[in-house]
C-alpha cells in the first residue's frame, strides 16, 4: 500500500529525539525556545510562539483579541473544522464565506458581503499551501474601517478586523516576494504528523502586528497564556534560587514539548534546500501526467503572485458529480494507493449543519469539493510509487467515466 502521507522520520531525526532524551530535558526548554527562533528567522519576523498544535495558536489569537460572544469571525466554507471550531470555543460566531473557483481559497468578494458592525477578524486559509490573496482581503478590511466597532484595548489599537491566517498548509509559501508568516497580522502553522514541516504535533504562531503594538511583548504574554498563566516556564525556574513564580491570569496549557522541538529543528534544518524541492518535484511530476487529460483540472500551484508550499495535490476531475468521485476514490484504493479529500466542506459536518448552515449557499465550495481527488505527496515518494499512483488514478477515472 502507497500511504497518504507518512513522516519523514530517519536515523538523524531518531538519533536526535534519543540525544534530547539523555538529556532530560524533554518539556519545553532549550529546544522549544530555539526553534522558535529558527521559525521566525526563516519567516523574516523576530518572534514565533511554538504551541503543541496550531489550534490552540488560533484559538488563543482570538483570545488575545478578546473575541467573545456577540462577535463575528469570517472562515472559509472549504476548510478543516479546527478553522471554525475556535470560534466557538470563543464563544464567538463563525460566518462562513465561499471560496474562489480556481485555487480554493476564500473569495475577497465573499468576505466583503460577509462583513458586519459584529465582525472582529477573518481567517484566511492557505489551501494546500497556496496563499491567499492577501493584499485584496486587506484592501476589503481597509475598506470596511467604518463598520469596524471595537470593544476592547486591542481592538482599538489596531482600528479595523484582525487577520488571522490559518497557515497550516503554508510553510516555504510566498506572496509577492514575501514568506507565508508574514502575511497578516498573525499567522499559524500546523506541524501535525502530515505537514511538510512535522513536530509529530505542534505548531507555530508569527506575529506580525502593525504598530503601536509591540510584537515582543504579545509574544511573551501569550508564552504565559499558554502555560496557565505562569510568569516562569520549567526552564527558568532550574536557575538557582528562581523557583518562585506567580500565577498572573487563568491560563491554558498548550506549551510545545523540547522532544517536539527536537524532530522540527531536524526538518527546518532541511526544509528549505531539500524537503521543499523534493516535494515541488512531485507535485510538478503530478502536473505534467496529469496535463494531457482533458478530464483533469489541474491546482494552481504557481502563479505570478504566489508559490506553493507544496503540501497537496487537490486533483479535480471535470463534470463528475460526488457519487461518481468516490467511486473513482474506492477503485484508487482497491489498486492499494492511499488518497483523500481536501476537505468536507464544514456546512456537511453535523455540527454546523445543526447551526443551519447550507451547502447551497456556498456553491463554489462545493463543486470543488465533490470533483477533489488529494494524492500523495511525502518526502520518500519515489519515482516508481509516483508511477503506480499516476496510473492508478488514470486507469481508475477512465473507468467510471
Amino acid at each position: 500500500m502507497i500511504n497518504f502521507a507518512p513522516p519523514r522520520i530517519d536515523e538523524k531525526t531518531i538519533e536526535a529525539v534519543a540525544e534530547t532524551l539523555r538529556s532530560g530535558w524533554i518539556t519545553t526548554g532549550p529546544k522549544t525556545k530555539l526553534l522558535e527562533k529558527k521559525i521566525a528567522e526563516y519567516c523574516g519576523l523576530e518572534h514565533a510562539l511554538c504551541l503543541n498544535s496550531a489550534t490552540a495558536g488560533l484559538e488563543l489569537a482570538l483570545r488575545w483579541f478578546g473575541v467573545g460572544p456577540g462577535d463575528e469571525v469570517i472562515v472559509p466554507a472549504y476548510t478543516y473544522a479546527a478553522t471554525a471550531n475556535v470560534v466557538i470555543h470563543c464563544g464567538a460566531t463563525p460566518v462562513l464565506a465561499d471560496v474562489n473557483k480556481n485555487d480554493f481559497c476564500i473569495s475577497a468578494e465573499a468576505i466583503e458581503k460577509a462583513i458586519t458592525p459584529k465582525t472582529k477578524v477573518i481567517m484566511p486559509v492557505d489551501f494546500g499551501g497556496l496563499p491567499c490573496d492577501y493584499d485584496t482581503i486587506s484592501a476589503v478590511v481597509e475598506n470596511a474601517k467604518n463598520k469596524f466597532t471595537p470593544s476592547n484595548a486591542h481592538q482599538k489599537m489596531i482600528g479595523r478586523i484582525m487577520i488571522l491566517s490559518d497557515a497550516a498548509h503554508s510553510l516555504g509559501s510566498t506572496y509577492k516576494g514575501k514568506n507565508a508568516g508574514i502575511l497578516a497580522d498573525i499567522s499559524v502553522f500546523s506541524f501535525h504528523a502530515v505537514k511538510n514541516l512535522t513536530t509529530a504535533e505542534g505548531g507555530a504562531m508569527l506575529f506580525n502586528l502593525p504598530s503601536p503594538f509591540d510584537n515582543a511583548t504579545i509574544y511573551k504574554e501569550l508564552s504565559i497564556t499558554s502555560l496557565h498563566g505562569q510568569t516562569k516556564d520549567a526552564m527558568a525556574k532550574m536557575q538557582k534560587g528562581n523557583w518562585k513564580y506567580d500565577i498572573v491570569e487563568a491560563g491554558y496549557k498548550c506549551n510545545m514539548t523540547d522532544l517536539a522541538a527536537t524532530i522540527g529543528l531536524i526538518e527546518l534544518e532541511r526544509y528549505k534546500n531539500d524537503t521543499l524541492p523534493k516535494r515541488k518535484a512531485i507535485v510538478e511530476a503530478y502536473y505534467k501526467f496529469f496535463a494531457t487529460y482533458e478530464w483533469a483540472e489541474l491546482p494552481v500551484i504557481k502563479d505570478d503572485n504566489r508559490e506553493s508550499s507544496y503540501h497537496l495535490f487537490p486533483l479535480r476531475i471535470k463534470n463528475i458529480t460526488e457519487e461518481q468521485r468516490d467511486k473513482i476514490i474506492q477503485k484508487i484504493f482497491d489498486r492499494d494507493v492511499a488518497v483523500n479529500v481536501h476537505f468536507i466542506p464544514l456546512p456537511m459536518m453535523s455540527f454546523y449543519k445543526n447551526m443551519a448552515f447550507k451547502m447551497v449557499d456556498y456553491p463554489v465550495t462545493y463543486d470543488n469539493f465533490s470533483r477533489e481527488i488529494s494524492l500523495p505527496v511525502f518526502y520518500d515518494l519515489s519515482n516508481e510509487q509516483l508511477a503506480i499512483v499516476t496510473k492508478a488514478v488514470r486507469d481508475s477515472v477512465t473507468e467510471v467515466l
